[in-house]
């Protein structure tokens, strides 16, 4: 299979992968070309042990999870920076911004997925792959490279993790 057959059967599911972690389409569409140049520059490195849309499935978590890492630490430069300069100008960065979420839920949406963003990586993926893009618990498990039970465990102390987190938001 060439890329472009890879990119039309896997792109929209990478982009939405890829929207559920960074909520700003953009961003999203900017993950998605480096999952596809990545496929490219590896595909000799696939071997074939699981499915391809897996192996596809991992490189966009990962470059998802690069990318939040990324702009994390360009926010907390800029922030120091800022101490050493009288620049107070920010790095900017991008607003929720889901097309996925009609314009009046955003606020409630952006409130949920901000508590989604404030659990630990594997939590996360494990929520965003089972819950929001309605793979099994084996698939989760394949892409994530852990245990069915693993996966179940992850996604019960999520959804415990984000009842703690969204009562707190309430009061």
């Amino acid at each position: 299979m060439n890329l472009q057959e890879l990119y039309k059967k896997h792109g929209s599911a990478v982009y939405r992968l890829a929207l559920h972690y960074v909520q700003n389409s953009e961003d999203a569409q900017e993950i998605t070309q480096d999952v596809f140049v990545a496929v490219f520059e590896h595909m000799s490195d696939f071997r074939g042990e699981a499915q391809i849309s897996t192996w596809i499935h991992r490189i966009a978590i990962n470059k998802s999870l690069d990318f939040l890492r990324h702009r994390k630490r360009k926010k907390r430069f800029a922030s120091v920076f800022s101490i050493f300069t009288q620049n107070q100008e920010a790095i900017d960065i991008p607003h929720f911004d889901h097309p996925g979420i009609l314009l009046e839920s955003q606020e409630e949406m952006k409130i949920i997925f901000d508590a989604i963003n404030q659990l630990p990586e594997q939590q996360k993926t494990a929520l965003i792959l089972m819950k929001l893009e309605n793979l099994s618990q084996q698939e989760a498990a394949e892409i994530m490279k852990i245990s069915t039970k693993a996966v179940e465990s992850l996604i019960s102390r999520a959804k415990q993790k984000l009842k703690e987190l969204l009562a707190k938001e309430n009061k």
